[in-house]
């Protein structure tokens, strides 16, 4: 399939027809957007797809999403696709308030084609996350190699253990007793893309393969569920291996955040 239309189903079945993907969150259309909402926070909250005509029409929708969720008292996140329209909707949500994160490469790859070979330097283990204590090791992969708190990532992911364990899978890779790289995996009922997320290696065991492996264990994971496609938000620095393991780059994205008490 050419890039367009890949680029047509994954808005399709990612975009537009998200579903909540944490507990008690829920997704749906309004007016030109489709939002996903978790309520008090739990989770993920923010616009995955707009159909934009023109200027009036992007102020209008960003004025009312940014008084739909001030009226929750919940921060958002605008999901910015460098194809959206209009081609200044990037500039449109700075003028209300929104912050950009660093913008990311949307990596998609067909699983048929990822190698799915787990090879990792000796001494290493990969562990699945089934227990509160492992994604305790998970976390604090995230936090050395991200740093930034995540306790609420660790409180979203005991959820979706504890409420959802069949739509998620995380992994630790441990040098004995040091977690040294940690990522996760989304399978989202009813489409054909699993989403591959939180890949992060501290700096030391870097360059030995183990990025690489968890991508491969995850393939695995989607291959035996069914899922025809993965894909990823890369950093500049998983995109040239995600390249080399086949994946292409669809898109880039761009996250706009928005919190209570900021807006223009």
């Amino acid at each position: 399939m050419d890039d367009a239309g890949l680029r047509a189903v994954f808005d399709d079945q990612v975009r537009r027809r998200t579903r909540g993907d944490r507990p008690g969150a829920h997704a749906g259309a309004d007016g030109a957007v489709v939002r996903q909402v978790a309520p008090g926070g739990r989770g993920w909250s923010g616009i995955t797809w707009s159909d934009l005509a023109g200027a009036a029409e992007a102020d209008a929708a960003i004025a009312a999403q940014v008084r739909y969720f001030g009226a929750l008292g919940l921060p958002f996140e605008w999901k910015l696709y460098d194809y959206d329209q209009p081609s200044d909707l990037g500039a449109r949500l700075t003028a209300a308030g929104f912050v950009p994160d660093e913008d990311e490469a949307v990596m998609v790859a067909e699983v048929s084609g990822v190698p799915a070979d787990v090879t990792l330097p000796e001494g290493v283990t990969l562990r699945a996350v089934t227990t509160e204590a492992d994604v305790g090791l998970l976390i604090q992969v995230h936090e050395r190699v991200f740093g930034r708190d995540h306790s609420r990532l660790r409180r979203d992911l005991l959820a979706q253990l504890r409420e959802a364990p069949e739509n998620v899978a995380m992994v630790v890779a441990m040098a004995g007793e040091e977690p040294v790289c940690s990522a996760r995996a989304d399978f989202p009922p009813g489409s054909q893309f699993a989403g591959l997320w939180g890949g992060g290696t501290l700096p030391a065991w870097r360059g030995r393969g183990i990025y690489r492996a968890l991508v491969a264990y995850r393939a695995g994971l989607a291959a035996r569920r069914g899922y025809r496609y993965l894909t990823v938000d890369a950093s500049s620095d998983s995109e040239p291996i995600l390249r080399r393991l086949g994946f292409r780059c669809l898109a880039r994205t761009t996250p706009y955040q928005w919190a209570p008490g900021t807006g223009a």
